[in-house]
């Protein structure tokens, strides 16, 4: 089966998200040796972990930005894989997912529609999920998103470009802020919305899910994690006040790949 990870990373002045994704394919090199990883990135210069280094397609739509979500849709047309798990930069693995790919592989396109907290149970926080709730929109999460070479995901990635390259207008028919920006959430969610979330989400597979380490979805004092909470960075796992990490770790702030990376790297 050719499948793989997709891993897209553009280096801003504040954030260096090509040494996010090599962290991120280490973790994953080190818990499935024989997983296939691509970075798609305007910085073509990074090898370390990747089996495969791609330039962006249509190159970087949005040079000025420090917030390059506008080039995200380019994923489709640049994944080398028939089936391809698409992995936001800033995660670590902390555990196979290969198991994942025996449900995933049965479907077009799967976003993550299920988060946990640093204890591993399921979250139902909303505080940063107004946009989505006020709209009625699919509760999705790009930060995982399969998908298979088809007419569906193609579509749906067409719309993805599509809504962010039209924002201004969309955002004017939503119940939302007048410069409320297009994350790639909302226009994931958007799109998901036109095409129909049965669609692109399996809400039953709750193992397709992630711990996010947001303030609120953890009930923390300060949104930056790392000063709150003890975490252990271990040659087969992470721990977090003890808790063995399972799910793929969202870890938010940024600074934490330095960490990983003088433990891992």
């Amino acid at each position: 089966m050719n499948k793989g990870f997709v891993i897209l990373a553009q280096n801003t002045e504040f954030v260096n998200y090509v040494k996010c994704a090599e962290v991120l394919a280490y973790s994953i090199k080190k818990h499935m040796p024989d997983a296939n990883i691509t970075l798609i990135s305007d910085n073509i210069d990074s090898s370390k972990y990747f089996d495969k280094v791609i330039a962006l397609p249509y190159s970087d739509l949005d040079p000025s930005s420090n917030w390059k979500l506008i080039n995200d849709w380019q994923v489709y047309e640049a994944s080398p894989y028939e089936y391809t798990i698409k992995l936001e930069a800033d995660m670590f693995l902390p555990a196979s997912i290969d198991h994942w790919w025996n449900t995933l592989t049965q479907r077009d396109i799967v976003i993550c529609s299920t988060i946990r907290d640093f204890k591993q149970q399921i979250s139902g926080q909303r505080f940063y999920r107004r946009f989505i709730d006020e709209n009625k929109l699919p509760d999705v999460y790009n930060s995982i998103t399969y998908f298979k070479k088809s007419e569906t995901a193609k579509y749906f990635f067409q719309l993805v470009r599509q809504i962010f390259e039209n924002w201004p207008q969309i955002r004017a028919t939503l119940k939302c802020g007048v410069a409320e920006p297009a994350t790639t959430d909302w226009v994931y969610a958007y799109a998901a919305h036109i095409i129909g979330a049965d669609k692109v989400t399996m809400p039953f597979y709750k193992d397709l899910s992630m711990v996010h380490m947001k303030q609120w979805i953890n009930g923390l004092p300060s949104e930056d994690w790392t000063d709150v909470l003890i975490y252990e960075t271990l040659p087969e796992t992470l721990r977090v006040n003890t808790v063995p990490q399972m799910y793929p770790f969202h870890y938010h702030v940024k600074t934490f790949a330095d960490k990983l990376e003088n433990c891992y790297g």
